[in-house]
């Protein structure tokens, strides 16, 4: 089965060996230089808030001594095996969105949360379920260590939540958004594996199985009216940077996208 009839039936595939250990090691390399810049800005809030990720890692503020860094950067996210497989999942016109990463909270106690990211967008719920299955948000995950991470409930991105699955994601009737729901699937990924799903489908994360987690998603999708306001214009390089990225597709329909924005 092809991963783009995988995808298209289950919103979701998982792509075993991927990436080669040489290759993991480039995205380790200017990842952890990131995360410890951004982990000394906001340790307190870390700790205080149980942060579990961050986002706009290509942000310039990361790459002040060194913007050749934050080029490679982007090479990296456009790599060319990475492009070939969504394009061939989703078409023309895929466009960079931006990037996160997912770690443990300071709280190991911490309760994982059922959510479709959109739910958090403040667009009305019976559009949401009118647009659902027409918007194509993609999360590239590329362990940086191995992990059971995430959780998804498979077709959800075609469908509606059941009743239960609604209470709990919105912790109604009773409910909380940690508790477990039926048809679940818990994905095991190794260092070098490549996970893809739908941003809309019902998934949560998973902390308590994993001593350590480093989880770096790149964001890409097609175009929905809908989505523009969340559009992080500090994620993208500008069009100086554009020229000198020799696969710069995703990151030209954006710029093609949105005109007017400046980076």
């Amino acid at each position: 089965m092809s991963s783009k009839h995988q995808y298209e039936e289950n919103g979701f595939v998982v792509l075993k060996s991927f990436f080669s250990e040489d290759e993991i090691g480039e995205y380790s390399c200017v990842i952890n230089k990131v995360f410890q810049q951004w982990m000394s800005i906001h340790e307190k809030s870390y700790i205080e808030n149980d942060l579990i990720n961050m986002s706009c890692l290509t942000d310039p503020l990361y790459f002040k001594t060194s913007t050749n860094d934050r080029l490679k950067f982007f090479e990296l996210i456009a790599h060319k095996k990475l492009v070939s497989t969504v394009n061939s999942i989703l078409g023309k016109g895929v466009y960079f969105h931006d990037t996160q990463l997912f770690f443990n909270p300071y709280n190991k106690h911490k309760s994982p949360y059922w959510h479709r990211d959109f739910q958090y967008s403040g667009i009305e719920e019976e559009v949401l379920i009118q647009e659902l299955g027409k918007l194509k948000c993609l999360h590239l995950r590329i362990p940086l260590v191995s992990e059971k991470g995430v959780e998804l409930i498979p077709k959800t991105h075609l469908r509606w939540d059941t009743s239960l699955e609604r209470n709990v994601r919105l912790e109604l009737e009773g409910h909380k958004n940690s508790e477990n729901l039926p048809g679940s699937e818990l994905i095991s990924l190794d260092r070098g594996d490549l996970l893809i799903f739908d941003a809309e489908m019902l998934h949560k994360g998973n902390y308590s199985l994993n001593k350590t987690r480093m989880a770096f998603d790149i964001c890409v999708g097609l175009h929905h009216s809908i989505l523009e306001p969340g559009l992080n214009y500090l994620a993208q390089p500008s069009l100086e940077e554009i020229e000198k990225i020799p696969i710069k597709e995703w990151y030209a329909n954006t710029k093609q996208l949105f005109p007017d924005k400046k980076v």
